[in-house]
C-alpha cells in the first residue's frame, strides 16, 4: 500500500508540472510574438449575438481595440460580462491579433405563470418576485425569486409549502417560467409553553403574549399563525408585564419554535426567570436645571414608599415631571430614572434626575404607511412642527391624538438622527384601517314592541378626516333621516365646522296620541380651549309640528297642534381627560350644554344640560363606569313646547321605555314631557373568563333617575318627583361584525303609570 501510494504520488505530481510548463508555454502566445513584441489587439469580434447588439456586449469589456494582450483584465472583462446576467455563457479567445468573444445569451421570458396556489391570489405572489414578462431568464433571480415565495408562504403559516421553477423553452430563445406549488396545509400552533415561570401559571401568561395557540374560535384571528417577529414582541410583553407587577429582576432566556417532523405543528416555548419581587423605597426628585427647585415638580411623582414596582408607573412619572418643567419654560430637559435594587430587602429606591438635555431641534418630519389619509391630516395632530426643540411630552401627546381619530390600526411614532447633531427626524408609521360603518340599532318594548335603525358613517372621507354620516331611521313608530358633514380643521385652523340636514317623523299615539315632526338646519363649529377642554356653538333653525291628535288626547297636547318654528343658538363645553375616546378604562368626561331659543321663530325657552362619565380601573380588567346627567328647561315668557321637553328612558334609563319615566295624563297615560330631569349609573365592567379572543364583557348595573315638570301638576296630570331605580347585567360581543350589546333590566323602584322595558339590543357591523 506505501508503495502504490509513493508511485501516484509521483505520477500527480509530475502531471502538476506537466500542467504548469503548459500554461508557461502558452503565455507568450498571449503576450508577445515569436520576436518577443508584444501582441496589439487589431479587432475583437463578437460571436453568438443575436438580441443583444455587439456594440453593448463590447462596452462591457474593460480592454479595447489596440491595447496589448493581458490576461487579467481579459479575466476581468470575463467576470464583468457574467455580472451582466445577459448570458448564459461566455468564452473569449484569441485568433492571431483577434479577440473573439462567444457568447450564449440567456433567454427572454414570454410568460410567468404559478399552479397550485389556492390559499395566496397569483397577484400576491407576481408582487413578490422580481422577474416578469420581457425579462432577461436567469437561474440566480429564479432561486431568489423562489426564497421570496417560500417566505411570503411560511409568514402566513404555511412551512410544509414548495415551490419548483419549470421552463418551459419556445423559439427565438424565449421561455416560459412556471412556479409549481404546493402549499400543503396550515402550519399551526399546537402548544405554548413556559419554563421557570413560578408566580403565575401557564394559562395566566398565554393571555400576555400574542401568539395563541389554534382552537376552533380563533378562525378570524392570525395571532395561530408562527411569527418570528411576533415571539419578539412576546418577550417585551412579558418583560412589560413582569416589570409592572414588581419582578425587576425578569428576564425572558429564550423562545424557542420547533417544528414537527410532518411540518404541520409548532411548539412555541418560552424560558424565564422571575426572580424576585420589589417593592419601592424612597422616591427622590433631584433638579439640576438653574432657578428650578424641588418643590416645583415633586408633586407630579405618584409614586409612594411601599408601593409595589411598577415600570409603567415610573414612565408615567417620567412624563409628567417632563410635561410640568416644559409648562415651566424648559425647552431641553432629560429626565432619567435611577434605579438602586437592595436585594436583602427586595426594595427598590429611585431618584428622578432632571437634567438640562442636548439642544436638538425638529428637523422634518417624516409620515409613512398611510395609504388613503392624507400626509396633512396626519400632520395636524403634531404639537410640534420642524423647526421646533423637540419635546418627548410633546411626541407622546400627539401620538395619543394620532391614535383618537380612530383612523389607524397601529401608530409608532420615532426618532432618528437627523443631518446635523443638534438635528433630529421624528418618524411617522401608521397602518390605516376601516373607517366606514354600518350600525344597525334595534330594542324591545313592552309598550312599542321592536324598534330598529340603520346608519352610514365614514369618519375619514377621502383622506380628508371628514366626518359624514346618513342615518336613517326604519322603525314603524319613528322614521328618520339626518345628514351630517364636520370638517375638523376649518380654513386649516384647528376649528371643527359642519352642518346638519335633518327630519324626524314620530308616531306617538301608544305614549302621546299624537304624530309628531321636525325638519330643519343647523350650523356647528368647535375649538379646543385647552389640550383636554374644548368649546363649541350652533345655530340650528327648524320646523316642529304636531298632528293627528287622537280625539282622547290630554288636553295639554290638543293645545300645541299646530306648527312651530325655533331659531336657536347652542353653547357647549367640554372636558376630556379619558385614557382613550373610544374604549376609555381611566379618567373622566364633563359636559355643559345650554341652548336658548328666541332669536327669531315662535318659541322661547333656555335649556341646560350638564353630563359627566368617571371611568377607573379596579384591576387591569375590572372597570367602575358611572356616570349622570341633569336638565332644565324653562320659558322665556311662554310656555315650553311639548316637543322640546325632556323625555327619560331607554339608554339613559335602562329598564324603562323610551318616555317611560315622567309626567303623564290621567287616564290617557300620554306622555307630557319633563321641565326637569335627572338620571345616573354605576356600572361594574368585567371579562368573562373566557379568551380574549372571544372579545366578551360583562357587565352589572344600576341605573337611578326621574323626571318632572317645574310648575305644580294639575289633577289630570300624574307626576312624581320620587326616583326611580333599576338594576340589571349586559353583555358586550365584539364580533367581527361589530359589537353586539344586550341588556336586561328590572324596574326595582318605580310608579304604577311608569312603562317599563326588559331587554334592550344594540348591535353594529364595520366595512
Amino acid at each position: 500500500m506505501r508503495k502504490s501510494f509513493r508511485i501516484a504520488l509521483i505520477v500527480s505530481s509530475k502531471l502538476a508540472f506537466a500542467a504548469l510548463l503548459c500554461s508557461l508555454a502558452m503565455y507568450p502566445v498571449w503576450a508577445q510574438q515569436q520576436d518577443g513584441t508584444a501582441i496589439i489587439i487589431k479587432n475583437i469580434e463578437v460571436q453568438g449575438a443575436a438580441r443583444i447588439e455587439p456594440g453593448t456586449v463590447k462596452s462591457y469589456l474593460l480592454i479595447r481595440e489596440g491595447d496589448t494582450f493581458d490576461l487579467q483584465r481579459i479575466d476581468r472583462s470575463l467576470k464583468s460580462l457574467f455580472a451582466t446576467g445577459l448570458f448564459a455563457d461566455v468564452n473569449i479567445l484569441q485568433e492571431g491579433s483577434n479577440l473573439i468573444i462567444k457568447i450564449v445569451e440567456n433567454p427572454v421570458i414570454n410568460r410567468v405563470a404559478f399552479e397550485g396556489n389556492k390559499a395566496v391570489e397569483t397577484e400576491s405572489l407576481q408582487s413578490e418576485i422580481s422577474l416578469r414578462a420581457r425579462v432577461i431568464y436567469t437561474r440566480a433571480k429564479v432561486q431568489n425569486d423562489v426564497k421570496r415565495l417560500l417566505t411570503l408562504y411560511r409568514l402566513q403559516g404555511r412551512f410544509a409549502v414548495t415551490v419548483e421553477p419549470k421552463v418551459i423553452k419556445l423559439p427565438q430563445n424565449r421561455v416560459d417560467l412556471v412556479y409549481e406549488i404546493v402549499e400543503g396545509d396550515e402550519t399551526e400552533i399546537l402548544s405554548v409553553r413556559f419554563v421557570g415561570n413560578k408566580k403565575y401559571n401557564d394559562r395566566e401568561l398565554r393571555g400576555i403574549v400574542e401568539t395563541k395557540e389554534t382552537t376552533w374560535y380563533r378562525i378570524f384571528s392570525s395571532n395561530s399563525v408562527y411569527d418570528p417577529d411576533r415571539l419578539t414582541l412576546d418577550r417585551e410583553l412579558l418583560r412589560r408585564f413582569y416589570l409592572s407587577q414588581g419582578y425587576a429582576d425578569f428576564k425572558v432566556n429564550s423562545a424557542i419554535a420547533e417544528l414537527t417532523p410532518n411540518r404541520k405543528d409548532f411548539f412555541i416555548t418560552y424560558t424565564v426567570e422571575e426572580g424576585s419581587r420589589y417593592k419601592l423605597g424612597n422616591v427622590e426628585v433631584k433638579a439640576q436645571l438653574r432657578d428650578l427647585t424641588v418643590d416645583q415638580i415633586a408633586h407630579v411623582v405618584k409614586l409612594k414608599k411601599d408601593d409595589w414596582y411598577d415600570i409603567t408607573s415610573v414612565d408615567k412619572s417620567v412624563d409628567a415631571i417632563t410635561d410640568r418643567v416644559g409648562e415651566l419654560g424648559y425647552a431641553f430637559v432629560d429626565v432619567r430614572p435611577r434605579v438602586k435594587r437592595n436585594r436583602e430587602k427586595n426594595q427598590i429606591d429611585i431618584i428622578f434626575e432632571v437634567n438640562e438635555g442636548p439642544r436638538v431641534f425638529v428637523e422634518r418630519i417624516d409620515i409613512s404607511g398611510n395609504v388613503r389619509t392624507l400626509d396633512k391630516v396626519i400632520r395636524r395632530e403634531f404639537q410640534i412642527v420642524e423647526g421646533d426643540a423637540f419635546n418627548s411630552a410633546k411626541i407622546r401627546r400627539s401620538r395619543q391624538r394620532l391614535q383618537n381619530l380612530n383612523f389607524f390600526k397601529r401608530v409608532n411614532v420615532g426618532k432618528i438622527p437627523g443631518s446635523a447633531p443638534d438635528k433630529t427626524i421624528v418618524t411617522v408609521d401608521v397602518q390605516e384601517q376601516s373607517t366606514g360603518s354600518i350600525s344597525l340599532g334595534a330594542g324591545f318594548s313592552s309598550s312599542v314592541g321592536v324598534i330598529g335603525e340603520i346608519g352610514l358613517q365614514e369618519k375619514n372621507f377621502l383622506g380628508r378626516g371628514q366626518n359624514v354620516g346618513l342615518k336613517l331611521n326604519i322603525s314603524g313608530a319613528r322614521s328618520q333621516i339626518d345628514f351630517g358633514l364636520t370638517e375638523p380643521y376649518f380654513l386649516n385652523r384647528d376649528i371643527r365646522a359642519g352642518f346638519d340636514v335633518f327630519h324626524v317623523r314620530q308616531d306617538l299615539q301608544d305614549t302621546s296620541s299624537i304624530d309628531t315632526s321636525r325638519s330643519g338646519f343647523s350650523l356647528r363649529a368647535g375649538y379646543r380651549l385647552s389640550e383636554d377642554t374644548s368649546q363649541g356653538w350652533r345655530y340650528t333653525i327648524r320646523r316642529s309640528k304636531i298632528q293627528d291628535v287622537a280625539d282622547d288626547a290630554a288636553d295639554l297636547i290638543k293645545t300645541e297642534i299646530g306648527t312651530e318654528y325655533i331659531s336657536e343658538i347652542g353653547h357647549t363645553i367640554d372636558l376630556k381627560t379619558m385614557d382613550n375616546h373610544l374604549t376609555p378604562t381611566n379618567g373622566y368626561s364633563i359636559r355643559l350644554r345650554t341652548d336658548i331659543a328666541g332669536l327669531g321663530g315662535t318659541v322661547r325657552h333656555s335649556r341646560n344640560t350638564l353630563s359627566g362619565a368617571y371611568y377607573y380601573p379596579v384591576t387591569d380588567n375590572w372597570i367602575v363606569h358611572t356616570r349622570g346627567k341633569v336638565g332644565y328647561i324653562f320659558g322665556l315668557g311662554k310656555d315650553v313646547h311639548f316637543q322640546e321637553r325632556y323625555f327619560v328612558g331607554g339608554e339613559d334609563l335602562r329598564g324603562f321605555a323610551t318616555a317611560g319615566v315622567g309626567p303623564r295624563d290621567d287616564p290617557t297615560n300620554d306622555a307630557l314631557g319633563a321641565e326637569w330631569m335627572y338620571v345616573g349609573s354605576v356600572a361594574l365592567k368585567f371579562p368573562l373568563g373566557l379568551p380574549s379572543e372571544f372579545g366578551l364583557r360583562g357587565r352589572v348595573f344600576t341605573d337611578f333617575g326621574s323626571a318632572g315638570k317645574i310648575e305644580p301638576t294639575d289633577a289630570n296630570t300624574q307626576d312624581s318627583q320620587s326616583p326611580r331605580l333599576s338594576t340589571g347585567l349586559g353583555m358586550t360581543w365584539r364580533s367581527p361584525f361589530g359589537p353586539l350589546g344586550i341588556d336586561a333590566a328590572i324596574p326595582l323602584v318605580k310608579k304604577d303609570f311608569d312603562i317599563t322595558e326588559t331587554f334592550r339590543i344594540n348591535f353594529g357591523a364595520q366595512f
